[in-house]
């Protein structure tokens, strides 16, 4: 398993005043050091990776990491109160709140985007235009009985169907069992089972037969190199793409994106300055990485229950876990707002204008 550690410190001479710089009137201001230290979600990645770099620019002097271990596995570090934020494409689990409660870790739960599970193929495959959800889960069903394409589909190719996909640790692997199988984690395990998924590009490629899955980004990036399936839920084939996944028209595999706060991590400066960073910038960023961002009113329900939490903090009157239902229901009334969107333009221009 190759774990993607992204490190972002950039070299920085002081001038003048050691840890002090002015400001437009001349006054000196503190200049924020201090590290925030991010893993999780290889779907989230992309995102947090784009704030961090430019976080960067702002603050040189604090050292941000970001890792991606998979949702499993940064919700395991940040359970154990390792990391300061975790990169999450799916819900917490019932197993990983307890183990945030047994170690004293409250949080906050924040979405900064949407995405859409793209099926793809071999850029040469000119019979998958499209699958229905009952085809996949029967192509990705426990102890699945399909071998061949021609087990989909009687006209398809009497040929092996090598799959790749992510392994157990991503939330994307959860989702999509939860959504296409009913049960989250019911899956097939004879396939190529990956950590990165940069594998599963490389794997397809190479491979006319090859079918795998994973976040719309990972497609944006390489679609000169990919095909893509269109998925059919009963209203005719729909293709993932910043447009369908705005309106959720590529439903069922459309789904909301989260980063995980500490709420103890969120009362060091450098920490609380790098939400609200990541607040303000998601919208042109997520887009940027080829995810689709909130409608602006989604963002500004995050950035208030971020503020909530901070005046808790100072006032000392939170002392419980948080539950994350407000942030929650502001982000699903996000998208719910999205799907009266019939374009990107009227989300982007939404979500740009106060980036």
């Amino acid at each position: 398993m190759k774990k993607s550690i992204l490190i972002i410190a950039l070299a920085f001479l002081s001038v003048a005043c050691g840890n002090k710089k002015s400001n437009d009137s001349g006054n000196q201001s503190i200049e924020l050091t201090g590290s925030v230290a991010i893993d999780g979600s290889g779907t989230v990645f992309p995102v947090s990776e784009a704030v961090a770099e430019e976080f960067l620019r702002v603050e040189p002097k604090v050292k941000v990491t970001v890792g991606e271990s998979g949702t499993g596995g940064g919700f395991k570090k940040f359970g154990a109160g390792v990391i300061d934020i975790s990169d999450a494409s799916r819900e917490i689990k019932g197993k990983e709140i307890e183990l945030c409660k047994e170690n004293g870790i409250e949080y906050v739960q924040l979405t900064v985007a949407l995405d859409g599970i793209t099926v793809v193929v071999n850029k040469d495959n000119t019979w998958a235009k499209s699958m229905t959800t009952e085809e996949l889960k029967k192509l990705w069903e426990p102890n699945s009985s399909v071998k061949k394409w021609s087990d989909i589909r009687a006209e398809w190719p009497n040929e092996d169907i090598n799959l790749y996909g992510p392994n157990t640790s991503h939330g994307t692997y959860d989702f999509f069992t939860e959504v296409i199988m009913g049960e989250s984690g019911a899956s097939r395990t004879d396939y190529n089972a990956v950590a990165d998924y940069n594998i599963v590009v490389q794997g397809i490629e190479k491979d006319v037969n090859a079918l795998g899955y994973f976040g719309l980004s990972y497609y944006e990036e390489n679609k000169d190199k990919l095909g893509v399936v269109g998925i059919d839920n009963g209203v005719g084939a729909v293709i993932p793409s910043i447009e369908t996944v705005a309106s959720n028209e590529y439903a069922p595999l459309s789904r909301s994106l989260f980063i995980f706060v500490n709420k103890k991590s969120a009362q060091r400066p450098e920490v609380e300055t790098f939400i609200n960073f990541y607040l303000a910038n998601a919208p042109k960023l997520s887009k940027e990485v080829g995810y689709v961002p909130m409608l602006q009113s989604g963002y500004d329900a995050q950035k208030a229950a971020f503020s909530k939490i901070l005046v808790k903090i100072s006032t000392g009157t939170s002392s419980k876990l948080l539950n994350p239902l407000l942030v929650k229901n502001a982000a699903k009334a996000s998208f719910v707002g999205a799907n009266t969107v019939k374009s990107a333009k009227g989300l982007h221009s939404a979500g740009t204008n106060s980036a």
